[in-house]
């Protein structure tokens, strides 16, 4: 497993472009006699493993895609490529599954099917949706789903997992403000958009605090304040850009609303029109409560139970692995990276590395959870 991890970090592949990757997974797949199914979902894999006549089935998936980060590790393994590197742990994940895979095709004790599920373009929010579209689950039926991902921060090789959502929505949005621009020496003569936008960022501050439950996590952050002016001219326009995260469908839709409601009033109040543009590209990923149960009595059985936080608090990160989440049960697994030393770099970091010693803690889970949920 760690040669494969190290290979496919020396050669990342971005968001629908792991023709490589996905070409080494199918190879070995295939070598292990597991049936493989190419391009799902574009760049996507699915390997079906059947033993038995058991008529219940098991979905596992890993994530491909690395990021547009210009590594700074000097490691042997380090990106090849200028601008490209595993910041997030998926070559780690797909040498965990390949693992898994290899195991349970050797000598996995089970009844039923297994379908292994290695999907491109996790990082931004389209290969989930593009493996479903592509008729992953009427393809490969599967009674329940789940997903691992290492967790910088978390003692090594211990597990996370909590029912309910355990990672939020990410929702993009961005406001266009026409005000009237004019020379800055005679602000009377226009309608300052800088003015009405500064109005409207600190406005939108008492949407969590003033319109929310407390206990209804969410975060607005305004990320880009952009205008068309110069040092002596009030700009005639202003674009609002940022990022909202949520961990439920109830409180998506209350800050969609209410942001757009804050917008229009004060715009109405200056006497300017807007235009108001909201993006969902992640839902969140809410885990069902039974599976989230077994995984993690699964993780206890691997890791022993004082390893395994069973009610983890949420994260306000985002994953893709939500969409599958709606449209089968199953859990979202958190596995510890490590404290200190190259495992507590954080995601999306350009000195992160994936914690080598975790790859069979991961491996042994997927077999366990396979084989003890197809007895």
């Amino acid at each position: 497993m760690q040669d494969w991890r190290h290979d496919i970090h020396r050669h990342p592949e971005l968001a629908f472009e792991e023709n490589r990757t996905a070409g080494i997974v199918a190879d070995l797949l295939t070598e292990w006699g597991i049936e493989v199914h190419r391009e799902v979902g574009k760049t996507g894999v699915v390997g079906v493993l059947k033993k038995g006549n058991g008529s219940r089935a098991i979905g596992l998936r890993a994530d491909m895609d690395a990021l547009k980060i210009h590594e700074q590790n000097d490691f042997p393994h380090r990106s090849t490529h200028d601008g490209k590197m595993h910041a997030c742990g998926h070559d780690g994940h797909t040498a965990m599954l390949l693992g898994a895979a290899r195991q349970l095709s050797a000598e996995g004790e089970f009844d039923g099917t297994v379908v292994f599920i290695f999907q491109p373009a996790e990082e931004h929010g389209d290969g989930a949706r593009a493996m479903i579209t592509d008729g992953l689950f009427e393809r490969f039926p599967v009674d329940d789903v789940y997903a691992i991902h290492n967790f910088p921060s978390l003692d090594t090789g211990h597990f996370a997992v909590r029912a309910g959502s355990i990672m939020a929505a990410e929702d993009n949005f961005e406001i266009t403000i026409d005000g009237i621009g004019c020379h800055a020496a005679m602000p009377h003569l226009g309608r300052d958009p800088i003015v009405i936008g500064c109005e409207i960022v600190m406005a939108m501050q008492t949407l969590v605090a003033r319109t929310l439950n407390p206990m209804d996590h969410a975060v607005v952050s305004f990320t880009e304040f952009v205008t068309n002016g110069t040092v002596n001219v009030v700009p005639g326009q202003v674009v609002l850009k940022g990022d909202t995260r949520s961990l439920t469908p109830a409180v998506q839709n209350h800050i969609e609303a209410t942001m757009e409601r804050i917008v229009a009033g004060v715009c109405a109040a200056h006497g300017v029109d807007y235009r108001f543009d909201y993006r969902r590209n992640f839902v969140p990923t809410i885990n069902s409560t039974a599976e989230a149960q077994i995984a993690a009595e699964v993780a206890a059985s691997v890791v022993s139970p004082d390893n395994v936080i069973g009610d983890s608090r949420p994260i306000m990160a985002s994953e893709d692995f939500g969409y599958m989440l709606q449209a089968r049960p199953g859990a979202y697994v958190l596995l510890g990276n490590g404290v200190d030393g190259v495992g507590g770099c954080s995601l999306h970091n350009p000195a992160y590395d994936f914690n080598d010693t975790i790859l069979t803690i991961g491996a042994d889970f997927w077999v366990e959870l396979v084989q003890s949920q197809l007895r």
